[in-house]
């Protein structure tokens, strides 16, 4: 120990150690304060680049309307005009579905090709100089309540009907631009109960009035599908059709073009042909489809034998079709000669194919359609065109799929609903105006500030908010799914009206 007024001593080198010490402390807190000064400076930065960002979209939205209007002039195919929409419209574009809008004049005179990732060819051509596929004839089944959107889909005013895309166009005007370019009005028909016709033709303006074939009742896709089959291969007996659902969205223009004409190449050779969509997760929603052996056409490299049909699994059932590399979704998508399909309805529903060709036989005539329909409708049978002739062909190697690498989504509750929504980090959806939604740490969900009052919510997680002038929803996103059940306590509560 060193005596009072002696300073310490220090091994060599050492002399000015506290000196070097309190130079280091120094050090790091200049360290510090500068990495709060660039820390600032970045946050200035993103904010800078958040108010840039929502010019630029600003910019695009209008641009996309001015684009929008210039194509609706110059080509009938978008003459369709956007009617208001039944849902408020958020201020940010969907980040979904594309907002490139596809030209309905010809395309290019070389073939244009696509990878193809889930087939053995790494490029697909698309066999046509022109969108256009000769002979194809488009069907758009516009049936159903969207029970599990509920009470923001309703009886009257079904899913299809309402702008689900922030684009201030319903699914069923997005679906008739999308297929459009493939065949013509002249070529598209719309099936849909009585209920919704008037809706749709104020939807779809350029929708001829004779290929709005309107069923008396609901009898499931079969019958829908049949009935267009039928009427159609009386109008034109070498018809290939497409039935495609009006409800449901889908991203990748190119892919699903390509898709589509590989699928009706196949279907010229008397295939019912489905389209197998990529699965991006082992969703429970959905049915699968095993896929078979390649069929090696070659004009249609990537078709397939279809293996089987399962129906909607189980989560662990759903990993396990994925792991194999060798499922697909089942999206409900059929392409086929329409006199295949009625064949195939004589040998495995032959009463239904009765009915259906005796009701097209007069389709034309509208006072003995009445009639006719009054005879026949109600004694047809319900059921999926699934079930009732795509599962027994599959089986007898009569059903191919074209797996395709388009985006897709049935929008079928509003867990899915919310995926396909802009957002915030850990902020909920909000399908209106966002001005009507206040949060407090509150991360996911989806929020439908529908009747115009403020929503608040503090300290809840994804939860289900849908909030109309006559009804409020609140559901976790992992149970909306079962909000069907709840339409149906509600119908059995005496609340019918409001559904």
């Amino acid at each position: 120990m060193s005596s009072p007024g002696i300073l310490p001593q220090y091994p060599a080198g050492q002399a000015n150690a506290p000196v070097g010490v309190e130079r280091m402390f120094q050090q790091i807190l200049q360290a510090v304060q500068k990495s709060h000064v660039e820390i600032a400076d970045l946050r200035q930065e993103c904010a800078e680049l958040r108010l840039a960002n929502a010019s630029l979209e600003r910019q695009i939205r209008e641009g996309l309307q001015h684009n929008l209007h210039l194509s609706r002039n110059a080509s009938s195919g978008f003459a369709t005009p956007a009617p208001p929409s039944p849902q408020l419209r958020a201020a940010k574009l969907s980040p979904f579905l594309s907002h490139n809008m596809p030209l309905l004049s010809a395309g290019p005179t070389e073939p244009s090709f696509r990878p193809s990732p889930l087939g053995d060819n790494a490029l697909t051509a698309f066999p046509f100089g022109s969108r256009d596929i000769p002979g194809f004839y488009v069907v758009i089944p516009a049936g159903g309540a969207g029970t599990r959107l509920w009470p923001l889909s309703r009886e009257g005013h079904p899913k299809f009907l309402l702008d689900l895309t922030l684009k201030g166009r319903c699914l069923i005007q997005a679906t008739w631009d999308r297929l459009l370019p493939l065949s013509s009005a002249a070529r598209t028909t719309v099936v849909a109960g009585p209920g919704h016709v008037r809706a749709i033709h104020e939807q779809l303006p350029d929708l001829l009035v004779h290929n709005l074939l309107c069923e008396p009742g609901p009898k499931d896709s079969m019958a829908a599908i049949g009935l267009a089959a039928a009427v159609l291969a009386k109008r034109d007996p070498d018809a290939v059709i497409g039935s495609f659902a009006a409800d449901h969205m889908i991203s990748g223009d190119d892919a699903f073009l390509s898709a589509v004409a590989e699928a009706v190449e196949v279907a010229k050779k008397d295939y019912l042909v489905t389209i197998g969509i990529a699965p991006s997760h082992p969703s429970t929603g959905f049915g699968y489809i095993r896929l078979g052996e390649k069929l090696g056409f070659k004009d249609a490299p990537n078709a397939r034998l279809v293996s089987s049909f399962k129906e909607k699994p189980d989560a662990r059932t759903a990993a396990s079709y994925i792991a194999t590399g060798k499922y697909r979704w089942n999206a409900g998508m059929f392409v086929t000669k329409a006199t295949f399909l009625l064949d195939l309805m004589k040998e495995y529903k032959p009463d239904l194919h009765d009915g259906l060709v005796k009701i097209a036989a007069v389709w034309d005539d509208e006072a003995a359609r009445q009639a006719v329909l009054n005879e026949i409708w109600d004694s047809l049978e319900k059921i999926p065109i699934d079930n009732a002739v795509a599962e027994p062909a599959a089986a007898q190697g009569r059903v191919a799929v074209v797996p395709a690498t388009f985006g897709w989504d049935d929008v079928g509750d509003f867990s899915s609903l919310a995926d396909l929504l802009p957002a915030e980090a850990n902020q909920p959806r909000i399908l209106g105006d966002s001005n009507l939604v206040v949060t407090e740490q509150v991360a996911g969900g989806i929020v439908v500030p529908g009747s115009g009052r403020l929503i608040t919510c503090l300290g809840v997680d994804d939860l289900v908010i849908v909030d109309m002038p006559d009804t409020l929803l609140v559901t976790t996103r992992a149970r909306s799914q079962e909000v069907k059940r709840l339409v149906k306590k509600t119908r059995e509560s005496g609340w019918k009206q409001l559904l």
